[in-house]
């Protein structure tokens, strides 16, 4: 089993990265919240043992913004706040168990075995079927009847986005919402690029492509036979 341990007390996270390690489970602890997503992102852990309170970015924000990215590994929520809200509050963002500090190594142990064997159960493809083409949200993978289209993390984002909602508009401040946040930086001609090379990714000859733009509202996916 190999696991990301997100713990900013030292000594509590090298005890449990050296508890875990006796216990054949390999470790990378990480003290700072900024570096949860970028690690769970692009290196392939079993479990994410998250503590919740974080310099940089919480250990919920950081679920939170995981889950809403398509991550789907486990994550174990470590934390000092044992009310109910705060459970609920945990579980919603996106968290498999929480577990209450202070806690014996034990049922940490009894718990990331529960959440390993829960992990390695047959995933249920998700795909979807826009005309020519097939989305497999579980995979990651575009195909135009047989082929691999290639695409980027952010335009994978945006053209499931549009096939969740085949045939209806999505507004653009809903689709920077969703992809980007409305906090961020990006503005609507970023969201213009990203559509044109989409639109050329989806060609489907005869200069028709399956995204069509709504002027002044947003974007709609249709599905041409």
């Amino acid at each position: 089993m190999r696991v990301l341990l997100a713990e900013d007390d030292k000594r509590l996270g090298k005890l449990i990265q050296y508890m875990l390690e006796q216990n054949d489970i390999q470790v990378e602890w990480v003290t700072n919240g900024s570096d949860i997503y970028e690690y769970a992102k692009y290196t392939d852990y079993d479990i994410l043992i998250l503590d919740w309170m974080m310099p940089g970015e919480t250990g919920v924000d950081a679920c939170s913004r995981l889950r809403k990215d398509g991550y789907e590994k486990a994550i174990l929520m470590l934390t000092a706040r044992d009310s109910v809200e705060d459970r609920v509050t945990g579980l919603d963002a996106g968290a498999d168990d929480y577990l209450v500090k202070p806690f014996e190594f034990a049922e940490l142990l009894a718990r990331l075995r529960a959440l390993g064997r829960r992990s390695t159960q047959k995933i249920q493809q998700d795909v979807i079927e826009v005309g020519e083409f097939s989305l497999n949200r579980t995979s990651k993978v575009l195909k135009k009847k047989d082929q691999v289209i290639q695409l980027s993390p952010r335009e994978f984002q945006i053209f499931d986005l549009l096939a969740q909602n085949i045939g209806i508009v999505v507004p653009r401040d809903i689709i920077l919402d969703r992809i980007w946040g409305l906090e961020s930086d990006v503005s609507s001609n970023n969201i213009d690029s990203y559509m044109k090379i989409l639109r050329k990714k989806l060609d489907l000859g005869d200069g028709e492509t399956a995204i069509r733009t709504v002027r002044g509202v947003g974007y709609k996916l249709e599905a041409h036979k």
